[in-house]
């Protein structure tokens, strides 16, 4: 049976919407120098066309709420990440520096995170908001992210050999100093410090 006309655009519909991601993703990448108003236009219109419109098959009808769900998200992430940008402030979209921007010094140093263990095996919440506070430091500065297993390992070690040494607790701090992460474990002598 061939596809009705409602499928073929549909279809043509999830290509666009695949091709406007595509091209929102290369200008937020710095590969586009502005954003993809034509395609983003031709979907509009698209969607537009099948919301005023009436599609009696149930399966269509579902299709295209999807898709249009997944365009409404796609519009509000973009629209949040190109206010951020003419606001010069960090959006949703990892951005690379420019080698052009002098680095600032002193006041971009600051702490992000202050966590304490006795044993991170059994404080996993405590151990998953340092993680995600040290990826997200690094992310910052352009930088990947350790894999969770290697950060969760390197945390019991440093535990372990410092509780060796005496320390009952020890605190890791992510930090960000001269535009670098810096990720300190120190052992914590009393009960309180």
């Amino acid at each position: 049976m061939p596809p009705s006309s409602i499928d073929r655009d549909l279809t043509r519909l999830e290509a666009e919407l695949k091709q406007l991601e595509a091209e929102y993703n290369m200008f937020f990448a710095g590969r586009l120098p502005k954003p993809p108003w034509e395609t983003r236009a031709r979907v509009d219109a698209i969607v537009k066309q099948f919301d005023r419109g009436h599609i009696p098959n149930t399966g269509d009808r579902f299709r295209f709420s999807t898709l249009q769900s997944r365009y409404a998200t796609f519009i509000d992430l973009w629209d949040r990440g190109l206010r951020a940008r003419e606001e010069g402030r960090p959006g949703p979209f990892p951005q690379k520096v420019r080698p052009s921007e002098p680095e600032k010094k002193g006041p971009e140093d600051r702490i992000l995170h202050v966590s304490s263990f006795r044993d991170p095996v059994r404080e996993i919440d405590k151990l998953t908001d340092l993680y995600e506070s040290l990826a997200e430091a690094r992310r910052e500065v352009g930088e990947d992210a350790p894999p969770f297993h290697k950060f969760a390992e390197l945390v019991k070690n440093q535990v372990k050999k410092l509780r060796d040494t005496g320390s009952p607790e020890v605190a890791f701090r992510v930090a960000v100093k001269d535009g670098k992460v810096n990720f300190t474990a120190r052992g914590l002598k009393g009960v309180t410090e």
